[in-house]
């Protein structure tokens, strides 16, 4: 038994890595010459660490990081040996990083509140911005966002792990065909055991943890992926009401926000249940969407099971282990690059586009209203 079993995972690792060596000539193929017509982008701060991201995305060949800007030399130095950058590409300002690399975009890896900022300073000068989520701290910065992006026409996107995992468009490509009905229930899972149990380097821990850097605890920093995937899902339209309640499990760890949060977003035809959490024994970020006739999983970032209803209790289940999506939907700085050149014009309610991003601010700032308040808040 031990040895069939090794013998299928080695068979699936061998196809894993025939599947990425043809997806690297693949890629390597669709950029060509245009090698010397990389995205020219600005990394403004590293206290983020999902900063790694970016430079791990500079060697598929097609964006090229001009500069950073981070005040933290130590914190800049430490990721200089880990990446391998010049120390001479950090920059105190964004003011100096503009005037000596003249970038086409930046991409914000600060503190939730510092996003208005960035766009402050790129917007005027037609420079792009890509966030990390959330949008903003809240729908006063992230007004101020929308209205500086559409004034200076630049393209303001915000990036989700989840936006990259090819078992969420799986799910609503097999949705949207009517396999399983019209959607009822949505149910969104995320989250870890806490910023400070996963052990994140003192930098990021620092303003994720400060309600007035952050905008709050889990309820912000996964609460976000739900409102995301769930304007998503229903095209656009904006829940009826919002209603949430949140716990701090973990006072010794997170003293100043909450850790723990169930947002239910009220539709007129559906319901949804964001469960955001920092108390999870086990890291998660999937979702099941409920029909009239049965329920898609989105298991990981790879495996997806579709149940169709059979009698009482009975169903048929079919399940995909999928591979990443094609380039440059797999990869956010791909994407970006590809939406400034307009090779790629992204829906209204795309994962990343800037109007689907406002509702779900809308969504977050109701959430923390009605959290306070002990009541459900409605959105106009």
């Amino acid at each position: 038994m031990q040895k069939s079993v090794m013998k299928a995972l080695i068979v699936r690792l061998f196809a894993f890595a025939l599947f990425n060596a043809v997806l690297g000539v693949c890629h390597a193929s669709s950029l060509g010459d245009n090698q010397t017509t990389k995205l020219k982008i600005g990394v403004i701060g590293l206290t983020h660490t999902h900063v790694h991201w970016i430079f791990e995305s500079e060697k598929r060949g097609d964006i090229e990081i001009v500069g950073i800007v981070e005040s933290n030399l130590e914190l800049a130095e430490r990721y200089a040996k880990r990446h391998g950058y010049d120390m001479a590409k950090v920059y105190p300002t964004m003011d100096e990083l503009i005037g000596k690399t003249s970038p086409q975009a930046f991409a914000a890896f600060g503190s939730i509140r510092e996003h208005l900022e960035v766009v402050q300073k790129a917007a005027p000068l037609g420079i792009h911005v890509m966030v990390e989520k959330p949008l903003a701290i809240n729908m006063e910065h992230a007004n101020k966002m929308y209205e500086l992006a559409k004034q200076h026409n630049i393209h303001l996107l915000t990036n989700y792990e989840t936006t990259w995992y090819p078992s969420v468009h799986e799910l609503k490509k097999v949705l949207d065909a009517g396999a399983v009905g019209e959607l009822r229930k949505l149910i969104v899972n995320d989250g870890h055991r806490g910023p400070v149990k996963i052990g994140i380097n003192s930098e990021f821990l620092e303003w994720l943890i400060d309600p007035a850097e952050n905008g709050g605890g889990a309820i912000v920093d996964f609460g976000c992926y739900g409102a995301n995937l769930a304007t998503w899902l229903f095209n656009g339209e904006k829940p009826q009401y919002v209603t949430a309640v949140t716990h701090q499990l973990q006072k010794e760890n997170n003293p100043l926000v909450d850790d723990e949060a169930t947002i239910i977003l009220s539709y007129p035809q559906a319901k949804v249940t964001i469960q955001a959490s920092w108390n999870w024994p086990i890291g998660r970020k999937d979702m099941q969407a409920y029909g009239l006739k049965g329920v898609l999983y989105s298991d990981n970032r790879y495996d997806f099971r579709q149940r169709v209803a059979k009698g009482y209790d009975n169903f048929d289940e079919t399940q995909k282990t999928l591979p990443e999506r094609p380039y440059p939907f797999d990869d956010p700085f791909s994407l970006f690059k590809a939406v400034i050149e307009g090779s790629v014009t992204l829906d209204k309610n795309d994962l990343s586009s800037l109007d689907n991003n406002m509702i779900v601010m809308e969504i977050l700032d109701a959430a923390r209203i009605s959290a306070e308040e002990g009541t459900s808040v409605a959105l106009n």
